[in-house]
């Protein structure tokens, strides 16, 4: 009997599974959506319920649909939205609230009000965060605060807190809702603690001033394990809805799952995932990198019994979800219409869009700044938004790419690239021209998947090491420049006039 290496990829917008082979080959793929809950502006969250029973079904009728029984399954891995922050009750298995999902801004507040404190800094070198609503510390700490009924409120949530000091209560991110749900244990894995804002990288342990300064009790935290785990996070229960023991023994945060499904294994090595944001990840190997232009240094991935590899990272809120919003009010009826209708028209004809409907994010790190489509005339048509939309991807991927090579002193010669976008050619050639540097896209695009598999497979030996995976990776097309340097850097100087128009825009409308 073939055996293979499962990947849970819970993901913005919905939650995948996929079976892979020795090769990196899919053999197996299911998938389900799950709402987005948008209870008041800026506000996002998901139903941690429907996400573990989507879970439940797409594993099923991965294994249903490809004739695999479940155990033809050696290991499963996990790869996962991150930041985005759960609060439960440690017997019933039950969440307090909704999961506060990584693009709510609900605690921008908080975040100001940290910033007014000097604490940004402290945070930076302990964290390698910035200090933003985008990770975990505000959303466990308003969940705390907030998810009592509101009879509860004269106590500031206070029972909550006491029964998370006594372990009753436990957060995580959405890896560890999933681990503990398939196994039983709280664990999380060293990427995922890196974006909680509540874990130093650097000693590599939960840090118990930030604990404090957000108020969550050190009980509410998850163990903290290797991203590919020799001693595994734990087994599925045979009596539960696989009826198979599996090893859980993987996990990694979806855009370092990324990084390691594309191989970057050396220092040097970048990948840029297009999904409903897009993230720009670089392997610095064993420093963690200070950013000096507003990127993150994170936690790349760990082995069983090696150090920690660092990245830095540039996470850009709104790339995808930027083709979603034109589908929304109607400027196109599906994304694969974006390339015929922004290859219609030369130029924008001077228009720039900047998505940032949930804030700006890495280089600029401003929750205030809003949605903005500036330069347009009479003369102004849809296929000039469109493709105006498509050019805001490349350039707030030049802005990274900037801030990468000035940061890490490395240039970047060729780009991975991976996510649903990137099926579009004309996104590809037009990030080549824009960074002026080769792209290149792999046959397996489902990089993330595909790195939680790797990270799992490794722990149970299904592969040996990790050049049996650089074998795996096989090119589907390269992209190299076909404009000329001064063209692009023309139309990138404009980019930065527009940026600056979107900025601090939400002001208003929150201090009525």
């Amino acid at each position: 009997m073939t055996q293979y290496v499962g990947a849970i990829d819970q993901g913005t917008t919905g939650t995948r599974f996929m079976v892979f082979d020795h090769e990196g080959q899919v053999v197996a793929n299911a998938y389900e959506q799950h709402e987005q809950i948008y209870p008041n502006p800026g506000w996002v969250e998901h139903d941690p319920m429907e996400i573990w029973e989507n879970t439940q079904q797409v594993v099923l009728d991965g294994l249903a649909d490809a004739g695999l029984e479940a155990d033809q399954l050696d290991a499963i891995g996990i790869t996962n939205q991150r930041e985005t922050t759960i609060v439960w009750d440690k017997d019933s298995g039950r969440p307090v609230h909704n999961a506060l999902v990584w693009q709510d801004r609900r605690t921008t507040d908080r975040v100001e009000e940290l910033q007014e404190a000097d604490k940004v800094e402290e945070i930076r070198e302990k964290t390698g965060l910035e200090a933003d609503a985008y990770f975990s510390a505000t959303k466990t700490e308003w969940i705390l605060d907030n998810a009592e009924p509101l009879k509860m409120q004269s106590s500031r949530g206070g029972d909550l807190r006491d029964r998370a000091r006594a372990g009753e209560l436990v957060m995580g991110t959405i890896d560890s809702w999933l681990i503990y749900n398939l196994t039983g244990n709280h664990i999380t894995d060293v990427t995922n603690a890196s974006r909680t804002m509540l874990y130093n990288i650097r000693e590599l342990e939960w840090d118990d001033e930030l604990l404090d300064e957000f108020d969550v009790p050190k009980e509410m935290v998850p163990e903290v394990r290797p991203s590919s785990d020799e001693d595994y996070y734990g087994h599925t229960d045979p009596d539960g809805f696989l009826g198979e023991e599996v090893p859980v023994a993987g996990a990694l945060g979806d855009q370092q799952a990324a990084l390691f499904g594309q191989t970057c294994f050396d220092e040097g090595d970048a990948k840029n995932t297009y999904g409903t944001g897009s993230f720009y990840l670089m392997n610095t190997g064993t420093d963690a990198v200070e950013s000096d232009h507003g990127l993150l240094t994170t936690i790349g991935f760990q082995m069983s019994g090696e150090p920690v590899q660092y990245a830095l990272e540039g996470s850009i809120f709104i790339t995808g979800a930027a083709i979603e919003w034109l589908e929304d009010v109607d400027l196109i009826n599906n994304a694969a219409q974006t390339a015929e209708l922004a290859r219609s028209v030369d130029s924008t004809d001077g228009v720039y869009m900047v998505p940032a409907f949930t804030g700006l994010g890495a280089p600029h790190w401003d929750g205030r700044a809003r949605g903005t489509i500036v330069g347009m005339t009479r003369g102004t048509s849809k296929e000039h938004i469109v493709r105006a939309t498509l050019e805001s991807i490349a350039y707030q991927t030049r802005d990274i790419a900037e801030a990468m090579e000035a940061d890490s002193g490395v240039e970047t010669t060729s780009l991975r690239v991976d996510g649903g976008a990137v099926k579009n050619n004309f996104l590809c050639q037009l990030q080549s021209d824009i960074i002026q540097t080769e792209i290149a896209r792999p046959e397996v695009d489902e990089t993330t998947a595909l790195g939680s598999a790797y990270a799992a497979g490794l722990a149970v030996g299904y592969w040996d090491n990790v050049d049996e995976l650089r074998d795996n990776w096989q090119i589907d097309r390269e992209f190299t420049p076909e404009k000329s340097q001064g063209e692009v850097d023309k139309l990138y100087s404009r980019w930065d006039d527009a940026v600056e128009r979107s900025k601090n825009w939400a002001i208003d409308e929150e201090e009525e």
